[in-house]
């Protein structure tokens, strides 16, 4: 498997050691949409969703998912994260509720995996409590927008549409 940091000798999959690198500042940033019916989106605004507020659950669930990362995605080295925000947004547009999530540390790794489990995980709680409503959402265009910090810098193309 040559130098991959991600396997050892025997190929097996492992944890990247990552003691020796410097601490630097980092941000990062995802996205994702749920689409859904305009009868669903007229429901969120008027918060009649009977589940509660859909926003502000979606957005403390998503802050929660960023902090636990390392649990869920067994790679993934626990990080003390600095700062961690969700925006939920009804985006006519795109037919539904866009969310974005920003997190920031500082650290020896990255945090694009915590970016991208914080808004998906916000996505999977709008869906949740909008499910009793309309089972025909979707969610869509999960990506990493930003990365900031360490080795490299990553700025998605269309950022934000």
């Amino acid at each position: 498997m040559g130098e991959f940091s991600h396997y050892d000798g025997e190929g097996s999959s492992r944890m990247v050691d990552v003691s020796g690198k410097p601490v630097t500042s980092r941000t990062a940033s995802a996205e994702a949409v749920v689409r859904m019916d305009q009868e669903t989106v007229r429901l969120i605004k008027e918060k009649l969703i009977p589940k509660g507020n859909v926003f502000e659950v979606a957005k403390i669930a998503g802050i929660l998912a960023a902090k636990k990362t390392h649990e869920l995605i067994p790679m993934c080295h626990p990080l003390q994260l600095h700062f961690v925000d969700i925006s939920l947004v009804i985006d006519e547009r795109r037919g539904g509720v866009a969310i974005t999530s920003e997190v920031r540390l500082e650290g020896k790794t990255g945090a694009e995996m915590e970016a991208l489990v914080a808004v998906t995980v916000a996505a999977l709680t709008v869906y949740d409590m909008c499910k009793a409503v309309d089972k025909s959402m979707s969610i869509e265009e999960g990506r990493l927008l930003l990365k900031k910090g360490g080795k490299s810098d990553f700025l998605a193309k269309n950022n934000g549409t």
